[in-house]
Formats: C-alpha cells, sequence, structure tokens
C-alpha cells in the first residue's frame, strides 16, 4: 500500500466546541466525511491522543491526528489523454490545464478528467487521496496546477493550502471599466436557492478574500491580474460579479453577453461566442515539500484569451468618460 498517512492539524477558534467529525471534515477536506468517520471509530483519527466519538465536541487547540494506511483509488481508471506538463520530479507535478478539462472524477464526469490522466501518467498516485489532486480549477478555467506525487508531498502542499503560502496569480476579462484595483473580502458559500452556484452570504459562509489589480482598460471591459488568499469554489466569479464586474464569458454569474452601443461585428462575434469565463490561472508560487525552496511556475495565455484581448484592443478601444457604455 506504500507509506502511511500521518497528518495533523489544530482545532482554530472559530470551531470551538465543534463536533469533532464536522471538524475533521473541514481541517482535512481532501478526505470524504465518510472516510472520516470511519477513521475515528477505528482510532485512527485522534484529537489530543485520544479517540473520540464522532459527535463529541473539540476545543481550540486540540490537535487532531490522523495515522492510517492509504486506501488504493477504486474505480478510477488511468486513460491516455494528453497532458501539458510545466513541471515535473518525484514529489510533484505541474500542468497547464486546458479550459474544458474537468479537474476530478464527479457525478456526470466519471471519467476523461485530469485524474485519469494523471493516473496514466504515474500510476503511483493511485495511492494518494483523490489522486494527488490538492486544489481545483473550475472545469472551464485555464491554466497552472500542482499535483502530489508522494504522500509527502500531499500532506505537504494541503498544509501550505491551509496556511495561505500557496501564491496563485489568475488573469481575468471582466465586464465593465474598473477606476482601479482593490481587495473583495466577503465570506461565500452555496448558494441558498440555486445548489449549483455559489454566492456570497452575509451568514454562514467562509472566509474568502480576492485581491486584484487593473492591468489595462478598454472602453467597456477591463483586464485584471488577481491574487487569492483563500480557494473557495467559484471565488473570483462570484467575487468579481458581487462588485458588478462579472467576467466576460460568464453565464452563470454574468448573465447573457452584453454588447456595448456601436459595436463592429468582430468585437459582436467574439463577445457573444467567447465559449468560457474569461479566466486564465497563470502563475503558481509555492514552497517545494522536499527541499523547503521557493519556486515558481508561470504558463501562457492560450489562444482563446489571447484574441479576446486583441479583439478588445482593436474594437473597444479607451472611450470618454461621458460617452454611453451600453
Amino acid at each position: 500500500m506504500g507509506e502511511r498517512i500521518q497528518i495533523s492539524a489544530s482545532v482554530p477558534a472559530e470551531m470551538d466546541g465543534d463536533r469533532l467529525d464536522q471538524v475533521a471534515a473541514r481541517l482535512f477536506p481532501d478526505y470524504s466525511r465518510s472516510r472520516l468517520q470511519a477513521w475515528i471509530k477505528k482510532g485512527e483519527l485522534l484529537a489530543d491522543g485520544k479517540q473520540l466519538r464522532t459527535r463529541e465536541k473539540v476545543v481550540e487547540g486540540m490537535e487532531l491526528s490522523i495515522d492510517t494506511e492509504p486506501e488504493e483509488v477504486v474505480g478510477w481508471q488511468a486513460q491516455d489523454i494528453a497532458l501539458d506538463v510545466i513541471y515535473e520530479d518525484e514529489h510533484i507535478i505541474v500542468i497547464n490545464k486546458p479550459a474544458g478539462l474537468v479537474v476530478h472524477p464527479a457525478a456526470g464526469h466519471a471519467d476523461g478528467t485530469l485524474v485519469n490522466a494523471l493516473l496514466a501518467h504515474a500510476p503511483q498516485m493511485a495511492q494518494l487521496p483523490r489522486g494527488g489532486i490538492v486544489h481545483r480549477l473550475d472545469m472551464e478555467t485555464s491554466g497552472i496546477m500542482v499535483a502530489a506525487k508522494s504522500l509527502l508531498a500531499h500532506g505537504d502542499l494541503v498544509a501550505q493550502l491551509q496556511e495561505r503560502t500557496v501564491r496563485r496569480e489568475y488573469c481575468a476579462v471582466c465586464i465593465g471599466v474598473m477606476t482601479g484595483g482593490g481587495t473583495v473580502n466577503e465570506p461565500m458559500g452555496r448558494h441558498p436557492k440555486q445548489r449549483k452556484k455559489m454566492a456570497v452570504l452575509a451568514v454562514g459562509g467562509k472566509p474568502a478574500i480576492t485581491h486584484y489589480r487593473v492591468e489595462k482598460r478598454f472602453g467597456h471591459h477591463t483586464s485584471i491580474a488577481v491574487n487569492l488568499e483563500t480557494g473557495r469554489t467559484h471565488q473570483i466569479r462570484v467575487h468579481m460579479a458581487h462588485r458588478h464586474y462579472p467576467l466576460v464569458g460568464d453565464p452563470t454569474y454574468g448573465g447573457r453577453p452584453r454588447i456595448p452601443k456601436g459595436a463592429s461585428t468582430e468585437l459582436v462575434e467574439v463577445l457573444r461566442g467567447f465559449p468560457r469565463q474569461a479566466l486564465h490561472a497563470r502563475a503558481l508560487g509555492l514552497f517545494h515539500p522536499e527541499t523547503g525552496e521557493e519556486v515558481h511556475f508561470e504558463c501562457p495565455l492560450p489562444e482563446d484569451m489571447e484574441q479576446l484581448l486583441a479583439v478588445l484592443e482593436r474594437e473597444d478601444p479607451v472611450i470618454a468618460s461621458d460617452d454611453p457604455l451600453y
């Protein structure tokens, strides 16, 4: 079965008094709740070295630890799917994910995912939680991702993500002209009525922090660089829509394409035909799990976003502030 899974985390103040199984699910998000509950019952997930029941309360500062044998992934098939590998060694693999590729098998996407491709590329990753995946990109978001190839790397990368030391930069194209950059610090969670969507929540949301800066203003659009402190599902898309600057090509949070008045035929075609949210993960920085060395990786913009920006440059020039936008 390979190396044992040996990881731990301390209970933060905001989880003081919560149930053990609920806290474990939040501190160890790469494992299913049912698996965590099984480990609790078997005494493989301990609190301060003691076995508790799943419903018992934990307190701030308690050390939750897992020490168990890894379980081989069942039902995930290795598939020969091309990978754009940016960097690889025995512990990590950094890839440039194309838009349209699902990261992880789930309902509606049982195969043909990044995990299936990784299992063909490096079969030992089948021994790791979630096939080595430690963070995700939406299916239609392109760009750079890191995955673990060893248990050492998996535990270390998960800890780095929890401690917010992984640096992620994205390029996005938004609808509307921004006056400047800023920070969105708004908690997020599942939309209360539309369960497939995420939303900013005044009550019950998890912390979500997005920093952005303007890179290029157009007549009716803005290209921005985005840095994440947290990694909530759809975070950039939700936060920018919350600021009334939804992403081009994002009907889920931005509605139908917005066509500027007097737009050229080319601009109309590009805005109506852009096939996905205009979002690309272009840079990733982290500490190498084995050496501790700070490493940085980048990948170029894909062709569709290059074309979008080129058309905006030509066909959506900056206009006077008193001209109508739409």
